[in-house]
């Protein structure tokens, strides 16, 4: 059986938006049972996200869990207003 492979681009207002959502997001690995295979990319102000799977329930499934998890960073932002600076500095 031939893998499901979905593609998405999720373009930003700015460079340091998408940052920060390629940041947030790209900590939380898919669990192992769910066979998904997920990678990120960052391209100045798009993120790329690719799925990879062998069933399309686990697909599905990791999709939506990733939708839920964009809306909500995509909210947060707009919430507290664009990035105050170019780097995150914090640690």
């Amino acid at each position: 059986m031939e893998d499901i492979k979905v593609s998405l681009v999720i373009p930003f207002p700015t460079k340091r938006a998408a940052q920060i959502a390629y940041d947030v997001l790209r900590i939380d690995p898919e669990p192992k049972r769910n066979h998904i295979k997920k990678h990120y990319e960052l391209n100045e102000n798009n993120l790329k996200v690719e799925f990879i799977g062998d069933i399309a329930k686990n697909v599905r499934v990791a999709l939506t869990n990733f939708y839920e998890s964009i809306i909500l960073c995509v909210e947060t932002q707009k919430q507290f207003g664009p990035p105050v600076s170019e780097e995150y500095s914090h640690y």
